[in-house]
């Protein structure tokens, strides 16, 4: 088993499943500067290496997180400069910020998150970049930055409404609520609930190994499909689907799962190569 501690994560790959957990209990893991780093180095480094074949994210503590940490918002002021030059120089600091959590949507593999107790704030914007969400029965949902004077901004308004129906995203944005996880599984944000956090990650590492018995290739290209046809018509979706199956239809690797059903087997499937990290 590898494994790997940073400021705020710990990471273990053990059995081809990356298990990546916030780990500042303390702070209710809220999202200091060192957040917002380590996670996409993470991930990439997960991902461009294929290192695992799925990644499941949980944390530590009372809440998984209260979101942004206040520090983040520090030692920004710039001095000598108009408001409108300063406006410029923020949203480009929030696309830096969104990229963090882009790489949860881009990456290979699939990303499940067992979430329980609080999940505030940037957590809402974090968990909504996921494929596969599941929750305690404690845990509650709150798009926090309304109730603070500012609009949430990190990826929970063009993602939440793909999980949810918008009147509900409507509605715990301009309230700033507490969506209970009852209501939560109602309305699809999350797949099931459990009693305790053990309990929800025996589950949630089940379902882990389960996907990393199977191709690499078949399950990264159920994620590159569905998020395509997410956000593309369906005849466009159906063109790509014929596109990625004329490239990359396996023949090889169906003969090893039919033989591998036939005696009674794990089938063994090659991992998803590594990327180039430059040009050449």
């Amino acid at each position: 088993m590898l494994t790997k501690t940073h400021e705020c994560f710990d990471v273990s790959i053990e059995d081809r499943i990356a298990h990546i957990r916030l780990n500042r209990p303390q702070a209710m893991n809220t999202m200091n500067k060192a957040f917002w780093n380590e996670l996409p180095e993470i991930v990439r480094d997960i991902d461009v290496n294929a290192r695992a074949r799925v990644i499941v994210i949980s944390s530590t503590g009372k809440h998984f997180s209260a979101g942004m940490d206040l520090s983040v918002f520090a030692g920004g002021e710039k001095t000598g400069h108009d408001r409108y030059i300063l406006a410029e120089a923020l949203r480009s600091n929030i696309k830096r910020i969104q990229e963090t959590f882009n790489c949860l949507e881009e990456a290979r593999m699939p990303v499940l998150f067992a979430l329980h107790g609080g999940v505030i704030g940037g957590a809402v914007d974090m968990i909504s970049a996921g494929d596969i969400r599941w929750c305690t029965k404690d845990a509650f949902f709150s798009i926090m930055e309304t109730n603070i004077a500012m609009t949430a901004d990190v990826g929970t308004f063009p993602r939440l409404q793909r999980y949810i129906p918008e009147g509900w995203v409507k509605q715990m944005a301009y309230t700033g609520m507490r969506l209970p996880a009852a209501t939560a599984k109602e309305i699809g944000l999350v797949n099931d609930l459990f009693d305790t956090q053990e309990e929800m990650l025996a589950a949630v590492m089940d379902v882990a190994r389960q996907i990393a018995a199977n191709s690499p290739l078949a399950v990264t290209g159920c994620k590159a499909l569905i998020n395509y046809g997410r956000d593309h018509s369906t005849a466009d979706t159906l063109d790509y689907i014929g596109v990625w199956n004329a490239a990359m239809f396996p023949p090889p690797h169906m003969a090893e799962a039919f033989k591998a059903r036939e005696e009674k087997r794990p089938a063994d499937y090659p991992d998803l190569a590594p990327l180039r990290t430059t040009p050449m």
